[in-house]
């Protein structure tokens, strides 16, 4: 317990009889009651944290009490400064430093008048008032030496944890290895560099042979066929949504009446990869159905956004195919092989289409054309990305397939895209014809011929479907023809009619086509499956009258504004 006097004068002015008032650690008083002295006293430790109140009550004859009395210099003024024996250093310290007005905490020492240190303990020598003790608050570079000593030991320590985690050979590998990741960066950032700069490159060749070639090699189709960029997914399977489909949907997807444009394209994908389940396909070739969901979605990103050779046109077609599967029971009549390569087929079918016919690549002499000798282009360029994919372990379905089966799988693929050239429809079309009144399912040759037939007919069925959804088709493949044409002309090559947005209409640019290609071959299909006849050739059939009937219209019309020129251009020769 520590007892300070704030100074000397104080106890000559307290009243007779009564104690003055005295400090005891800073939070602490001493009373003189009827009752003897009463002392109120705080402790408090060095960290501040505990605090505890006591009230003793002290005999006034009490001498167990030996105060210890200091006198002190204070800027110029006497200071006497009274603590127990039972003080410690540190309680002393902060007493001296209060009573010398000096921040607590503050390292000091004190020295008496002739200079010599007074150790600052309980067992500190007594002084008068005439020779005062003074305190000194230690120096930055009084501290220098302790700081010093602090360091070293603090170095020591440093070294001991070093040596016991190999801290200098982490560090040593951890920089070698940042340094290696620097270097790597550098060389990667060298290669954007002149990647962009191969770029820029390639531009102005490409701009300069415009300019003097009439501007046929700066042509979207033409592509780095090499450039595997797309062929993986961008989404990861985890972020494939999982939908569930309802018994409704379930039973819609195997008609021609289904309305493809009332669905996303996560939707379609889920639509896909129901049919492959529902086929018994996963299970047939071993799919792991993971291996399923990566194909399907990188099927998905390889087909470009053209108005009409797009993915959801590949739904249309994949989706054909399945309700042509159950309206023919052809898993009745046909291999679950077979099957598997009429789907896969109709899912691959497009891949890639850049949105102009094999009319213009073959004309404009396209990298494309160039490539495949002019013959079928295009159906080619979607059999090397389709099997591009397949190339791929993750998305290679045909992975638990033996390798001689996987062959002919793949073959037969092929056969079928390369049937979709609408080139060969009258060569494909009369070798049919041949076969169908006499058709065997266990030949071959009949059976690979009526799958190109199929997939044929799937690939242009969309005057199949009801109106509301056919219509919105006709625009789409009108808008590609019309780009198409556009693109043509300006480029000087030669423009098909049909496809001249200033001679065409979409009566007649669908009159003809329905009445000449699709009524013929579907009627066709027919004599070995009639059952289609309700359901895909009548529409077929009302399809065409109804354009028929636009025609008559738009005929008349024109009439109409004919005869209206007429006479404008009579009565103006008349005045």
């Amino acid at each position: 317990m520590c007892i300070c006097v704030s100074a000397c004068e104080s106890a000559s002015s307290s009243a007779p009889g009564t104690l003055p008032f005295i400090s005891i650690g800073k939070a602490a008083s001493l009373t003189l009651g009827s009752s003897g002295l009463t002392i109120r006293a705080s402790r408090q430790n060095l960290c501040g944290c505990l605090r505890e109140e006591k009230e003793v009550n002290m005999g006034s004859s009490s001498s167990s009490y030996a105060p210890k009395t200091i006198y002190l210099d204070v800027d110029g003024k006497v200071q006497k400064v009274v603590f127990s024996r039972h003080c410690s250093p540190c309680d002393i310290k902060e007493l001296l430093c209060s009573s010398s007005h000096i921040p607590r905490n503050t390292a000091i020492m004190m020295v008496d008048p002739e200079g010599a240190l007074v150790s600052i303990d309980p067992t500190m020598p007594t002084n008068s008032p005439n020779f005062l003790y003074k305190v000194v608050p230690l120096s930055t570079g009084q501290l220098g030496e302790k700081e010093d000593m602090f360091q070293n030991v603090l170095s020591q320590v440093a070294d001991q944890f070093s040596r016991a985690f190999r801290i200098n050979e982490l560090k040593t590998e951890v920089t070698n290895r940042l340094a290696m990741l620097e270097k790597r960066v550098e060389l990667e950032g060298l290669k954007v560099v002149e990647i962009e700069k191969c770029k820029n490159d390639l531009k102005k060749l490409r701009d300069e042979m415009t300019s003097r070639g009439g501007g046929r090699v700066n042509c979207p189709c033409k592509y780095n066929f090499d450039d595997g960029k797309k062929v993986t997914p961008r989404r990861d399977v985890p972020n494939y949504p999982k939908y569930t489909l309802s018994q409704e949907t379930v039973e819609a997807l195997k008609k021609p009446t289904f309305d493809v444009w009332h669905w996303e394209h996560n939707e379609m994908l889920s639509c896909l990869e129901y049919m492959y389940h529902d086929l018994g396909l996963v299970k047939e070739f071993n799919m792991n159905p993971i291996t399923l969901k990566r194909w399907l979605l990188a099927i998905q990103e390889n087909y470009r956004s053209n108005p009409f050779h797009n993915f959801r046109h590949c739904f249309c077609v994949s989706q054909m195919m399945y309700g042509m599967i159950h309206l023919c029971n052809l898993q009745e009549k046909l291999t679950l092989t077979d099957m598997g390569i009429l789907m896969t087929a109709a899912v691959c079918h497009d891949l890639d289409h850049p949105g102009y016919n094999n009319t213009y690549q073959i004309n404009a002499h396209t990298e494309l054309a160039v490539r495949y000798n002019d013959i079928s282009p295009l159906e080619n360029h979607h059999c090397a990305v389709a099997f591009q994919i397949f190339s791929l372990p993750e998305c290679n379905i045909f992975a638990n397939v033996d390798p001689e089966a996987f062959k002919q799988i793949r073959q037969t693929i092929i056969t079928l895209i390369l049937a979709t050239d609408m080139a060969r429809h009258g060569e494909i079309l009369d070798s049919f014809k041949q076969k169908v009144d006499n058709f065997d399912f266990t030949n071959e040759e009949h059976v690979t011929c009526l799958k190109m037939v199929l997939i044929k007919c799937c690939d242009i069925s969309n005057e199949v479907r009801p109106t509301e959804v056919a219509e919105p088709w006709v625009d789409c493949l009108l808008e590609e023809y019309f780009m198409q044409s556009d693109r043509e002309k300006s480029e000087g090559l030669p423009v098909a009619p049909f496809m001249d947005r200033d001679k065409v209409t979409k009566p007649t640019a669908q009159i003809g086509f329905i009445k000449f290609v699709l009524i013929p071959m579907f009627e066709t299909v027919m004599k070995l499956f009639p059952q289609i006849e309700e359901i895909m050739v009548q529409p077929l059939r009302d399809s065409r009258d109804h354009y028929e009937e636009l025609k008559q219209i738009d005929d008349a019309m024109t009439e109409a504004q004919k005869k209206k020129t007429e006479n404008m251009s009579l009565g103006g020769k008349k005045k």
